[in-house]
């Protein structure tokens, strides 16, 4: 199950990550705290903070996945890491003086996306630089994995920290914990990572329409990252109908407002840490059945009449999907040439979540107009009927293929066995048959049929005037 922390740059790289990681779900749970508080419980307003925390994402990512082909991705995580650091120390000193106000976590969101959209991909292709081929899923599932154990750790600590300390605490902490990844980083050997000779050369004239060319053509790739792009767009909105659903419906206080977060996340760490003995590229019968599964229990959830149900459905249903996310990551990641994975992994993260500048402004008009309940009931449901009609395209597409290849073309074979007055004999002599002499046929040589005969294989005869 962690294989793949054998290898010293990848144990370096995801133990900076899995601290960073723990910190950021801090701030994001402060921040959804933050703009509730200011705007006076408005889901409006917690929608539009995601959209422009997204929006970069939609406008900027293909073009980091091009960047991600062509640069070195260790010196443009520094430089992200580096970022986050000032953008998250900025933003915390606003809010523990108390001079915060609404417009200003709204830039704040849109800067902290810009710098996500680039360090997404990068991070996303980078994993295949730490670890060779036949380790790349497990490493893929254990990124994952500490991705989810920190929404589990993280908006626990939140709570705790907005309760006691403040918000604003929430923010600086957070600062402080990119430390820990730029020490990972520059502790790398870069003698080891696993990159192809020339790769950067031959990369220097990577374009983006190339790669949106190479996955027009790669009907394997186009399912998955179609299919991720309508869940993604109306099922992975749990970051917003959460945050309103414990506060507008449930009435939680800031110690437990993290819990429901807590539920998904426990689901997916069990999600992601299933998908760790994967050792090949998953099938798309393992993606479609995620993606049903998901769209089952994301309907589910939303129809919860209590708190405490609404957290046990989230335990099954943060299983599938991250178990959803990873099949579809790396059948996508596995699937693609090396020089091309920047791209492509860019066109991924462009469906898994650059589609929130889109989705979370109606979910979050949905959630104000309606409640938050029918925002995650709804999601599901469009989900379910996404994977629904991936089915049936796959299964048509996989239908034709069989035919072709298992039902073949008919072919009728005689196998004459003459008799002569009743006794069974072999081919007839010259002179048994008076008048036309049958005589074997070399093979090869062409024979016209009588007309109303059909050729046969094999040994053939031929009559031939005595």
């Amino acid at each position: 199950m962690f294989l793949s922390l054998r290898v010293r740059n990848y144990r370096l790289f995801s133990t900076g990550q899995l601290i960073s990681l723990i910190f950021g779900w801090v701030q994001i749970t402060a921040q959804d705290w933050l703009v509730l508080q200011l705007s006076h419980n408005s889901p409006s307003a917690l929608g539009v903070v995601t959209a422009l925390q997204f929006t970069p994402m939609l406008l900027f990512t293909l073009y980091a996945g091009k960047l991600a082909d062509r640069f070195d991705k260790r010196l443009m995580l520094m430089i992200a890491n580096t970022a986050w650091l000032a953008l998250a120390a900025l933003m915390g000193a606003l809010v523990v003086s108390g001079a915060v106000q609404l417009w200003q976590v709204y830039i704040f969101a849109g800067l902290w996306g810009t710098v996500s959209a680039v360090e997404t991909p990068v991070r996303q292709s980078f994993v295949s630089e730490l670890v060779d081929r036949p380790l790349l899923p497990n490493a893929l599932s254990l990124s994952a994995a500490a991705f989810n154990t920190a929404r589990i750790i993280g908006p626990a600590i939140a709570g705790l920290a907005i309760a006691g300390l403040g918000t604003g605490t929430a923010f600086l902490v957070n600062a402080v914990s990119y430390v820990f990844p730029l020490i990972a980083i520059l502790r790398m050997r870069p003698a080891e990572l696993q990159r192809e000779v020339g790769r950067v050369v031959d990369s220097a004239d990577a374009r983006v329409i190339d790669g949106l060319r190479y996955v027009r053509r790669r009907a394997d790739l186009l399912l998955p990252l179609v299919l991720m792009l309508v869940v993604g767009l109306v099922g992975f909105n749990y970051q917003l109908t959460l945050a309103v659903l414990a506060k507008n419906v449930f009435r939680t206080g800031a110690a437990t407002f993290g819990l429901l977060t807590t539920a998904l996340a426990v689901g997916a760490l069990a999600g992601a840490l299933a998908g760790t003995r994967r050792r090949t590229r998953p099938s798309v019968w393992v993606v479609l059945g995620a993606a049903l599964a998901f769209g089952v229990l994301g309907t589910v959830s939303g129809l919860m009449p209590t708190y405490l149900l609404t957290a046990l459905i989230l335990v099954p249903t943060g299983f599938t999907q991250i178990y959803l996310a990873q099949a579809a990551n790396q059948r996508v990641q596995l699937g693609t040439d090396p020089e091309m994975r920047g791209r492509v992994m860019a066109l991924y993260i462009l469906g898994f979540l650059g589609t929130n500048p889109i989705g979370a402004p109606l979910v979050g008009w949905f959630a104000e107009a309606f409640g938050p309940r029918a925002s995650i009931w709804l999601g599901g449901a469009i989900s379910l009927a996404a994977a629904g009609v991936a089915l049936v395209v796959q299964l048509r597409r996989s239908g034709a293929r069989i035919h072709f290849r298992l039902v073949p073309t008919p072919k009728l074979f005689v196998a004459v066995v003459p008799e002569w007055q009743g006794v069974p004999h072999g081919l007839p002599t010259p002179s048994d048959v008076p008048g036309r002499r049958p005589h074997p046929v070399a093979p090869g040589r062409r024979v016209h049929p009588e007309p109303g005969h059909h050729r046969s294989t094999g040994t053939e005869l031929s009559r031939v005037d005595a």
